[in-house]
């Protein structure tokens, strides 16, 4: 037998799939990277649930519940039970943003599950001023308000598979479909879709996971529609701004990675993991750039202890966000973004917390915190 052949003609498949999708993302950029926006749909990029965000993001390869639906829909097939579903609220820039997130997991057979997410990103009480001043006089009487909000509903299937290369460890794989619609007052909406590919490797024997996701696979699309009066144009042209014109607005995709490793004993548990997401638009303010990509890491750590067999405190942190700023002196120094948590879980009912955005211990300045909070329910029929 010619074993050198046969290991080639085992690894093949993989490799195939991944050069596919390597080739298709390197298609995309080189047809938009010109035309795309830099920052496009980052409400989709601030994370969701509180035990995830208490580790700084850092949860692509360990999240194995119903949240995986947002970081690693691959993961869904590692829900034990039935039917998994979450919310999550947080406030943001001191109550002036809202940030909602609800989503349903279940299993649709032996080996593989479904979900969906719900969420939606919302500024109300946005000063309307266009009518600020008519004539040349000014009355406050005609200042009105106006809300803006991203919302986003995400469909993610997963499937469990046996590759041969990976005999040893649990493979699966998933993927997300995301409908979006953007709205900003009166005057501008938009409505979009896109994808999401995912997989995981675990071996439960050594308790190491390893998860890949490709945000936005096949590029992402909004169709933006402005709708502005003759008065309203004329009030830009006046102050000198561009009058918006119907168009397309583009998202790159974005390569993340995470490892994870877990050490048990007796009724103590250990999580570290390191992720790095890697944005394909260019150069940006992260830990490592070039005009091409640009690399951020994050690093996440939870500790658990067992208090009885289905109840459980743990203890969490992660530091993400790695960034250089010119401070007061106008000397360049770098900063990271520090977060904590807690959470509790009650049998089939979990509560998280998350201290989020603690900039003040990072060297920023005044912080900003966020306090998040997130409830899980498990249910299993009988």
């Amino acid at each position: 037998m010619n074993f050198k052949k046969e290991r080639r003609s085992l690894q093949y498949p993989m490799i195939k799939y991944i050069l596919m999708a390597l080739a298709i993302i390197g298609f995309q950029n080189a047809i938009y990277s010109q035309s795309a926006p830099k920052y496009s749909n980052e409400f989709l990029q601030i994370g969701v649930g509180a035990r995830s965000l208490g580790m700084g993001g850092a949860v692509l390869a360990s999240t194995n519940d119903v949240f995986a639906s947002y970081w690693n829909p691959a993961s869904l097939t590692k829900i034990e039970n039935n039917v998994q579903v979450s919310l999550m609220h947080a406030s943001y820039f001191a109550g002036i943003a809202n940030y909602d997130y609800g989503a349903y997991a279940t299993k649709v057979g032996d080996n593989s599950s479904i979900g969906i997410s719900l969420i939606r990103f919302g500024v109300d009480g946005i000063a309307n001023t266009y009518d600020l001043i008519r004539n040349g006089e000014i009355d406050y009487t005609r200042v009105t308000s106006f809300n803006t909000s991203d919302f986003a509903a995400i469909f993610s299937y997963a499937q469990t598979a046996e590759v041969k290369q990976f005999r040893k460890l649990d493979f699966s794989w998933g993927a997300n479909m995301k409908i979006i619609r953007r709205k900003v007052g009166p005057f501008a909406k938009a409505i979009g879709f896109g994808f999401d590919g995912s997989m995981k490797l675990e071996n439960t024997d050594k308790n190491w996971a390893f998860g890949l996701v490709i945000r936005d696979i096949t590029s992402t699309f909004n169709s933006w529609r402005y709708t502005f009066t003759d008065a309203q144009k004329d009030v830009l042209a006046a102050t000198q701004n561009a009058i918006p014109k119907n168009t397309l607005e583009i998202t790159l995709p974005r390569i993340m990675t995470g490892y994870a490793k877990t050490w048990e004993k007796n009724n103590l548990s250990l999580l570290t993991e390191i992720d790095a997401n890697i944005t394909l638009d260019g150069k940006r303010n992260t830990l490592l750039k070039t005009n091409v990509f640009s690399v951020d890491p994050y690093l996440g750590v939870e500790a658990g202890y067992k208090i009885s067999e289905n109840n459980k405190i743990n203890l969490r942190m992660g530091v993400n966000n790695y960034q250089t700023y010119t401070n007061k002196n106008g000397k360049k120094v770098a900063s990271v973004m520090p977060n904590v948590g807690l959470g509790i879980a009650l049998g089939k009912f979990s509560i998280d917390y998350a201290l989020t955005n603690l900039s003040a211990l990072a060297g920023n300045g005044p912080s900003l915190y966020s306090n998040i909070f997130s409830l899980k329910l498990a249910i299993d029929k009988q």
